[in-house]
């Protein structure tokens, strides 16, 4: 099996999951990612695995350019992939990587050639690929597991913050655990003076710190693969997080995973993982509401509609 990693380095593995850290990959050289070959994926890829959305307001306070979501069930996959060149769309094509064969083999390439680096062979990846607009903005957000981006084609900037209580609350932690919706983090402009800024080449390829929150702006047209995976790590402060929200909620009683011990932690991680598998853990009741159809003849492909709710 073939690596798709291009220039990886024992630094690069002394770095992985603890560093920004930028390595050349080879996924551009598949074939898989040419618009071709993204049509006959959107034609292909089971409906409700794939997410077509537009930004909110730019404007928005604590929340901009928030995702919103639209219907794009009666529209070719050709007219989809205009529409992300053209218009304010963001395509997430939902474990695009691993459902279809030719790019589940590309996917383990990937890992493959991260396991055999680092030594680690329990990598168990998801790998969606993201088609968005040139002026697409992804929100400040965070992710739950560890992931990495892959760029294919164009041109993005990436903006990383801080792990820390004034980028990310340990409230907003909870908060996005509770809801399968929702990764999005309150956001202030002058966040920004602390960010780390990367601008993405083609065949660029970004692995952060577990949790670190980011946002992206597209410059270009672009083509990504961003993939994640549980560790331990995840796993145990995403129990930990969750048991904290379940006893604030039901029981009133404040408790912060950022300013507690190990020990603390690891109780709480064990109690989360109890009260989950149990169906007591606390829930919030989110739903997917549908404001906007995609359209060729509308300006941007984005027609706004009364919204409804998700059921495709």
């Amino acid at each position: 099996m073939t690596s798709m990693l291009k220039d990886w380095t024992e630094a690069h593995s002394a770095r992985f999951q603890k560093e920004i850290m930028a390595f050349e990959h080879g996924l551009k050289d598949t074939g898989l990612f040419t618009d071709e070959a993204l049509i006959e994926l959107l034609n292909k890829h089971p409906k409700n695995m794939l997410d077509v959305c537009t930004m909110g307001a730019a404007d928005s306070e604590l929340y901009p350019n928030k995702f919103q979501t639209g219907d794009f069930r009666d529209v070719d996959g050709k007219v989809l992939l205009e529409a992300a060149k053209a218009g304010k769309v963001w395509i997430n094509v939902r474990r695009g990587m691993n459902i279809h064969p030719e790019y589940k083999t590309v996917l383990d390439k990937m890992y493959g050639g991260i396991a055999e680096e680092t030594g680690n062979k329990a990598y168990n990846a998801n790998g969606g690929i993201l088609i968005s607009s040139p002026i697409a903005k992804v929100p400040y957000h965070f992710d739950k597991t560890e992931t990495i981006l892959w760029h294919v084609r164009g041109k993005k900037r990436m903006y990383l913050y801080p792990l820390t209580e004034k980028f990310i609350p340990d409230r907003a932690y909870e908060a996005t655990l509770l809801s399968h919706l929702e990764d999005d983090l309150p956001y202030k402009p002058d966040f920004d003076k602390d960010a780390t800024i990367v601008d993405f080449a083609e065949g660029q390829a970004l692995t952060w710190p577990l949790n670190m929150p980011h946002r992206v702006d597209n410059q270009t047209f672009c083509v990504s693969v961003t993939t994640e995976y549980s560790t331990k790590e995840s796993g145990m402060k995403n129990a930990a997080m969750i048991a904290n929200a379940t006893l604030r909620h039901r029981f009133g009683i404040e408790s912060s995973y950022s300013k507690a011990g190990p020990v603390n932690r690891q109780i709480k991680s064990v109690f989360g993982r109890v009260i989950r598998k149990a169906g007591l853990a606390a829930k919030a009741d989110t739903v997917d509401m549908v404001t906007f159809k995609v359209d060729p003849d509308a300006p941007n492909y984005v027609v706004n509609v009364e919204p409804y709710q998700r059921d495709f």
